[in-house]
């Protein structure tokens, strides 16, 4: 067990997180064999995550004919399910989120993809969901886009553990890294505690490389095409130097002194998408002391068969201004990057949503004819 590379990742200052969640593997006793033997600490869900959960697993069956029988529409039913899903994945949890002091053991759950772009309907729909779940090892997933940033500072000075999805770039994550901690001196303000509340930015990683992969393609300069596969981890390393500046700033040590924990890093969209690179390239290359690093089930266990634990986060390598300045030569429009892959990622959260509900309308007509 102890040379379970995922398990030495925790030695090394790294939480590992499961992207996914389908009630088989928390009913099941999955999650906690994940949990006990891997590792697993924490657990993050989205609206791509449940569709495919709803539509693969008969395990759901039961909970939508009952449903479906007592006249619950089809939002009801779809909320329904994630709701009993998430709070069950919670109480799983709950043991790692005591014994860690509530560092981890969190399940986080998204708002609904369609507010990404609306400030007061996110802050509504996160504080409706918060009371709902009822768990305080809960984040509530709200996109780092520009209406969330205000979004971000509003539920932290609220009390509301936050995750920031869809963040692709270094500029965004300070963004959000100032709204966490201006939600904190707001909580302050109105003589409420801060010990207990906790914020991740997820940083996703393999969609960068792709769109930026596909951009090189294009070009001629064999140097220039070198950096295929190289602006996600250079990005992330960024951010992480970034992350460093800002904990050891004098704003944040006041904030920390009143019993503040740090808005960790989170390495999201793990997954390897181009089959060049080593299935592990996103997990390996990004190891490092206050980070998490979630993954989906098969590079989870692709980490687990021959993952190489060391923190390599600090190691030299290309610099994003670098990077930056040779695509801009190249003729690749750097700053066109991040609001194209921020695009790109919300309506990957709708299509899905509206795809669940689709199936389940169709689902509670046949059952209720």
């Amino acid at each position: 067990m102890s040379s379970n590379p995922l398990r030495l990742l925790r030695q090394l200052g790294q939480s590992v997180w499961l992207d996914h969640i389908e009630r088989g593997l928390i009913l099941g006793g999955g999650l906690a064999r994940l949990i006990e033997e891997d590792g697993v600490s924490g657990l993050t869900s989205n609206p791509a995550i449940f569709q495919k959960a709803f539509a693969g697993h008969e395990v759901y069956r039961a909970s939508i004919e009952s449903m479906a029988r007592a006249g619950r529409k089809a939002e009801e039913v779809h909320e329904a399910l994630i709701i009993e899903d998430i709070q069950a994945a919670a109480d799983v949890l709950a043991p790692v989120y005591r014994d860690t002091q509530g560092r981890d053991g969190f399940v986080s759950l998204e708002v609904s993809p369609h507010l990404a772009r609306d400030t007061e309907g996110t802050c509504s729909e996160a504080k409706r969901l918060w009371a709902r779940v009822g768990r305080e090892n809960l984040m509530i997933k709200v996109p780092g886009t520009i209406e969330g940033i205000e979004a971000v500072r509003r539920l932290t000075a609220d009390g509301v553990n936050v995750n920031i999805t869809l963040l692709f770039s270094v500029e965004r994550y300070e963004a959000v890294a100032e709204a966490f901690m201006a939600g904190l001196e707001e909580r302050l303000s109105r003589d409420l505690g801060i010990e207990r509340i906790a914020c991740v930015a997820s940083f996703f990683l393999s969609r960068i490389d792709t769109l930026v992969d596909q951009r090189l393609e294009a070009v001629d300069d064999p140097e220039v095409k070198r950096l295929r596969g190289e602006c996600a981890i250079a990005c992330a390393r960024e951010a992480y130097r970034r992350y460093r500046a800002i904990i050891a700033s004098d704003r944040w040590r006041a904030l920390e002194a009143r019993g503040a924990r740090s808005q960790r890093l989170l390495w999201a969209s793990t997954s390897t998408k181009n089959p060049e690179y080593s299935d592990v390239k996103y997990v390996e290359a990004l190891i490092g002391p206050d980070t998490i690093t979630t993954v989906p089930p098969e590079t989870l266990s692709a980490y687990r068969d021959h993952g190489d634990p060391k923190v390599r986060l600090t190691e030299p390598g290309p610099t994003l201004a670098t990077i930056v300045e040779a695509l801009t030569a190249a003729g690749i429009d750097w700053s066109a990057v991040a609001p194209q892959l921020e695009a790109d990622g919300i309506r990957k959260f709708i299509e899905p949503h509206e795809a669940a509900l689709a199936a389940l309308r169709k689902r509670i007509d046949t059952l209720t004819r």
